[in-house]
């Protein structure tokens, strides 16, 4: 659920560092939250609200990146109506600074985060810039391009991006190995 200091990327074995490297695992998930500057919430949607109600406390002054994408049980559609996921998760954190993103990209692309030569996009949006120069930073430190679409409330948008992704992989049989890619020109984040 956390990179610990960003040490547990994906493509932690990858990484070259110049000093000691964290270790990636943590007696309990509260222990990891404390030790991590950047906590990332990839649990199914449906334990979201215990998951950090559980970790409230340590989750203080934390940047929080939502990557959960809130899917009904059958996978045919959001369980979210008029608020995103991401727009709840800042409700139930209200002093932590949530940044919606890595839903529109399946965790298949995580270690080789191009396509032909060309990095895949991670779509980020959040209403802390501060928050958001993190997230961004940590995704190109991956290999992503970052593309920042502004404030929480796209997360709803990013959230459907991600439902038609999951829906076209699922519906024709394809290995959840897409990604965006927005083409032309682009704002620099």
């Amino acid at each position: 659920m956390t990179h610990l200091k960003y040490a547990a990327a994906a493509r932690a074995a990858e990484l070259k560092s110049s000093g000691p490297v964290l270790p990636t695992t943590a007696p309990t998930n509260a222990a990891a939250v404390a030790a991590a500057d950047l906590v990332v919430i990839a649990v199914p949607h449906g334990a979201v609200v215990e998951v950090v109600a559980e970790l409230a406390d340590v989750l203080a002054g934390k940047v929080v990146v939502d990557a959960t994408n809130p899917v009904n049980d059958t996978y045919t559609d959001l369980t979210t109506s008029g608020v995103s996921a991401g727009e709840a998760l800042q409700k139930q954190l209200p002093g932590v600074a949530v940044v919606k993103a890595f839903n529109t990209t399946f965790a298949s692309r995580y270690a080789a985060p191009t396509e032909d030569g060309s990095p895949v996009d991670v779509f980020l949006v959040g209403d802390n810039s501060a928050a958001k120069r993190t997230v961004g930073e940590f995704a190109r430190s991956l290999g992503f391009r970052v593309i920042d679409a502004g404030g929480l409330r796209l997360a709803r948008s990013l959230e459907e991006m991600a439902f038609l992704n999951i829906s076209l992989n699922a519906g024709n049989g394809l290995p959840f190995h897409s990604a965006w890619k927005l083409v032309g020109p682009v704002v620099p984040s």
